[in-house]
């Protein structure tokens, strides 16, 4: 009887080892990859339409009394709004007239130097629309003006995309497998595997503009780490 509890005991006693042995090994791999890690980053690019466009074209005149060059600044800006009417603004987005923007150009001039005039008179016409691709044609057109004697102080689009959030989740997916590529060709060149994330960014969004001028750039880069494993 006395032989066989030895048997059990010995047999309890190697089990115990063996269990010992395969928690000081888990413990030691643990040890040995807790600090194999990779980080990579995940590009993910887009070219969208710009979905918002606000086209500001300005007239500006000098002289020495108000009067008439309001008048002269006026004539201007309704050549512009029938050149924008003819051309199918109407349908497409909306025209607002700024306020006059009047300088006086002796106000503040010291000495003998003064300004061949008195004052300077400006006005902005502003297009704003959601057709970006149709103004941007259209901006090609505006040098039927000159024909008309009406030179533009300054002609600027600004284009903006607004709808990024509806984009956000798909290349936000998207940059993380591109991510996850890179991570693993990495592991295979050290014969490794990648095992799981062990931290990973938000991404971070730019818009930028493109080579067409109602195109935009939509870009994320997240940055990832993963754990390695043999």
């Amino acid at each position: 009887m006395q032989k066989y509890e030895k048997i059990i005991v010995a047999a309890i006693i190697a089990v115990g080892l063996w269990a010992l042995g395969l928690c000081i090994k888990g413990g030691i791999d643990n040890f040995t990859n807790k600090d194999r890690r990779v980080t990579v980053k995940g590009l993910a690019e887009k070219e969208v339409d710009a979905d918002k466009v606000i086209w500001t074209m300005s007239v500006q005149e000098s002289g020495n009394e108000l009067k008439p060059l309001f008048n002269v600044i006026n004539g201007k800006v309704e050549i512009i709004k029938a050149f924008l009417e003819k051309n199918g603004i109407k349908d497409k987005g909306t025209v607002t007239v700024a306020t006059f923007d009047v300088n006086d150009n002796l106000a503040n001039v010291w000495g003998d130097n003064k300004p061949l005039y008195h004052y300077t008179v400006g006005r902005s016409v502003k297009v704003a629309s959601n057709d970006t691709k149709f103004i941007s044609e259209l901006r090609l057109k505006v040098d039927e003006l000159i024909d008309q004697n009406v030179i533009l102080q300054s002609d600027y689009a600004d284009y903006d995309y607004t709808q990024f959030q509806k984009l956000k989740p798909e290349m936000m997916a998207e940059a993380i497998a591109n991510a996850e590529k890179t991570a693993s060709q990495f592991a295979e060149n050290s014969h490794s595997t990648i095992n799981k994330i062990v931290e990973a960014g938000q991404g971070e969004f730019s818009i930028e503009s493109a080579d067409i001028p109602y195109k935009k750039k939509v870009r994320v880069v997240s940055t990832i780490t993963y754990s390695l494993k043999d």
